[in-house]
């Protein structure tokens, strides 16, 4: 049986400050099962891309005086949190997103560490725990006697991302999930008294979001979703990376979708400057800095607010602000293997002990669309009501509401592939040739859903279009 998704949609809603009533303008359809999994992934996923477009509905209504019907298709929603994977370039197969040494050794006593090894300094400092060759077989040999919650505090000592496969009962008894516990899904709060900046009328034929302005200082998933998300709704969205940090093309390119994608180096001077400058005139400021790491570099809550007095200000995080792993990097995968998602995954399959992920990076996609949701709910409120808005979401929170929904059946298919889905896919035009993706979940009566532009190639902030 398939949890219900509009009491899912509900949970989500609520957060987000909506009234109950709100939810009437939202049509959840479909409700065969996509995924095989003992997770609601497909229910999360109408969820949270649900809110999403409830939210964006929630907008239109600031602009025009009426709401429009928000619909969302099960199976769309579902296949859109794998949306990397169904990206193609030019008609070929993409590139695998994990690295040969990326993904679960078998340690002492059998139990299992995952670790994280795509990006160059995560790999080196794997490396240097392991003493060996950056080659699988040599990792395998390195780690077979090793003990699995000491290879965790090495490889976060050293700067490296990995976990120890915990059980749903290991990481009940943990200090981070108990810091968890008293978190809500996700955070809207109103902090100060700034003016309100009424949107202006909306034009007929453009996404509610036509005329905002979005900054994007995200990486890899979760945080790009969201922004792609805003995209889709019309803003106008420049991505800020740098040049010095390591990014995966396929992630680049399947989240870049209707974005401008600017290098500006935050460590030096002149990038913080011209960042200050896209600042004074942005709408939304969207970050996935570990807890504290932008506040350093000058581009914390309390500084982007003074500089944007009723910025709406978007904080994304691996384990949440709260609780002893706060500062600590994460990624999707390893917050199911030390919150016990990818060991209860494993029991269900039949391998009871070994690591059985969910079937989809669900907890990057549904937090960036919850990302995506809490800034058009305070952009809303700040057009009506004024203050400057901080939104704080992470994966851990996520993982825990999925956790949370009733488990399923094994039903699905196990790894739909792209020909299974070609109905929601469109092609575009971009900088790394003509791309295949996933189209954006979702539709509004009254507003387009949609991606005008394909990706483009980094390049020097040119300012606001």
């Amino acid at each position: 049986m398939t949890p219900d998704a509009n009491e899912a949609a509900a949970q989500a809603w609520a957060p987000l400050g909506g009234a109950p009533e709100d939810l009437q303008h939202l049509t959840i359809e479909g409700h065969d099962p996509v995924y095989l999994s003992p997770f609601a992934v497909d229910t999360a996923a109408a969820a949270a891309t649900g809110v999403a477009t409830l939210a964006a509905a929630r907008v239109a209504f600031e602009r025009t005086g009426r709401w429009p019907r928000a619909t969302v298709d099960t199976r769309h929603a579902a296949i859109a949190f794998r949306s990397e994977r169904y990206l193609r370039v030019d008609g070929g197969e993409p590139p695998d997103l994990w690295s040969p040494t990326a993904g679960y050794y078998r340690v002492a006593g059998g139990r299992w560490v995952q670790l994280h090894t795509n990006f160059p300094n995560h790999l080196q400092a794997a490396v240097d725990v392991l003493g060996v060759p950056a080659e699988r077989a040599a990792f395998e040999a390195a780690l077979r006697d090793r003990e699995a919650f000491e290879v965790e505090a090495a490889v976060i000592a050293a700067g490296g991302a990995g976990y120890a496969l915990r059980s749903p009962e290991e990481w009940a008894a943990h200090p981070q999930a108990a810091a968890l516990a008293t978190q809500p899904l996700l955070t809207i709060e109103r902090v100060d008294g700034a003016p309100a900046r009424p949107l202006p009328p909306l034009p007929d034929g453009e996404g509610v979001l036509t005329g905002v302005r979005v900054l994007d200082l995200t990486r890899v998933v979760a945080g790009p979703v969201g922004g792609r998300t805003l995209a889709a709704h019309g803003a106008d969205v420049i991505r800020v990376g740098a040049a010095h940090l390591p990014t995966m093309e396929r992630l680049v390119i399947d989240t870049g979708f209707g974005k401008r994608f600017a290098h500006l180096d935050l460590n030096d001077e002149a990038g913080q400057s011209a960042l200050a400058g896209l600042v004074r005139d942005a709408d939304i400021f969207v970050q996935a800095f570990r807890p504290g790491a932008i506040a350093a570099r000058g581009f914390g809550f309390d500084e982007v607010a003074r500089l944007r007095l009723g910025i709406v200000y978007v904080s994304l995080c691996a384990w949440s602000e709260a609780g002893p792993w706060a500062a600590r990097r994460g990624f999707d995968s390893l917050v199911q293997t030390a919150s016990g998602i990818a060991h209860e995954g494993g029991t269900w399959s039949g391998r009871s002990g070994d690591p059985g992920p969910l079937p989809a990076q669900a907890l990057d996609h549904a937090t960036g669309y919850l990302a995506a949701a809490g800034a058009m709910t305070a952009l809303a409120r700040q057009s009506r009501e004024g203050g400057s808005f901080h939104v704080r979401v992470s994966l851990a929170q996520t993982g825990r509401w999925i956790a949370s929904l009733p488990r399923v059946e094994a039903q699905g298919v196990p790894d739909p592939t792209l020909d299974d889905v070609r109905d929601l896919t469109s092609e575009l035009p971009s900088a790394w040739g003509a791309l295949t993706y996933v189209r954006p979940p979702g539709t509004l009566s009254t507003a387009p859903i949609e991606w005008r532009t394909g990706p483009q190639r980094p390049s020097a902030a040119n300012g606001w279009r």
